[in-house]
């Protein structure tokens, strides 16, 4: 495939940007300087970066919790980006918002979203809206595999189909819905063949190989602009856990707790948390601890269950 150096050299930046972005946003996260989350795009910035460059700034997209990558492929301020992480009234949404709802209507982006496949049935929205605008504006709902699990994928999907939607359907399949793996969730190897039961095309690549995803969501899109409908776009991938942190044998989820700032009770809730963990990887029947010290103290004993009532005898 022949391509503008220019182009080329504008993709590369953006995956550099995104990459750079969210490792010092992870950095800050797990200093405490980050309030509430960050979920990480790291190890999926091909993806971003190879759809929204074949868009327009006036075509909309719609991300997910994880949507770093998707803002700032798609031309967002990073410093305003960065405010809002952090807090600060100057932020996209003046610091209300935080990682996961990051929006920039300017440049088509229509936020990120905490609710899984929520993002959806807004791209499929939004692909209405231009339909009926009359021009030839195109719609992108980016969502993981574990969302195609969801209620929200196949109405979207359907209705799209039924109406012809201008709008690109790309699953970020990076094999992991959570702490639930596509191995054991999805019916399918490939999340794409479900195009079919919706009259539409399904097209799986290498989500790690920017100019294959490119070439596909040139393809897809074109196809919408021309008025033939919506596409299921599958990129195989993988994705970084951000806030996953080892620490010898303890692993805590979220931001780090200092011990020095901790309380006895969430000291306790994080060793117990990592015990029920490992115990599960290993396939282990031991159950999690109630009195596990330095807990303050035991749990209430639950109220003992009143004896049923005698059933009537037939006279």
């Amino acid at each position: 495939m022949t391509m503008d150096s220019g182009l080329l050299l504008d993709m590369y930046r953006k995956m550099v940007t995104i990459r750079t972005f969210d490792a010092r946003a992870v950095e800050e996260f797990h200093e405490g300087n980050i309030p509430g989350v960050v979920h990480a795009y790291i190890g999926e910035e091909a993806v971003a970066v190879g759809v929204c460059s074949a868009l327009r700034t006036t075509d909309r997209i719609a991300s997910t919790h994880r949507g770093h990558g998707h803002t700032i492929a798609k031309g967002a301020d990073i410093n305003l980006m960065m405010a809002e992480l952090f807090g600060r009234s100057n932020g996209y949404c003046h610091g209300k918002g935080g990682s996961m709802h990051i929006a920039d209507f300017s440049v088509g982006m229509l936020g990120a979203n905490g609710i899984v496949g929520a993002g959806m049935p807004i791209a499929t929205g939004a692909a209405l809206a231009a339909k009926l605008e009359g021009g030839d504006g195109v719609a992108v709902a980016f969502f993981g595999d574990g969302a195609s699990n969801e209620g929200a994928f196949h109405g979207s999907l359907n209705l799209a189909s039924i109406w012809n939607l201008p709008v690109i359907y790309v699953c970020e399949n990076n094999r992991w819905a959570s702490g639930n793996s596509a191995a054991a969730t999805l019916s399918v190897e490939d999340v794409s063949v479900r195009a079919g039961s919706y009259n539409m095309p399904g097209v799986t690549v290498d989500g790690t190989d920017v100019l294959a995803v490119y070439e596909a969501a040139q393809a897809a899109i074109q196809r919408a602009r021309d008025g033939n409908g919506p596409t299921l776009l599958e990129c195989k991938t993988y994705r970084w856990r951000t806030h996953s942190e080892s620490r010898g044998t303890r692993r805590t989820r979220g931001r780090p707790v200092r011990s020095s700032s901790a309380s006895p009770m969430t000291r306790w809730r994080i060793s117990s948390n990592a015990l029920w963990s490992r115990a599960l990887r290993r396939g282990s029947s031991w159950s999690r601890p109630t009195t596990r010290s330095p807990m303050p103290s035991s749990p209430p004993s639950p109220s003992p269950r009143p004896a049923p009532c005698p059933t009537p005898k037939t006279p």
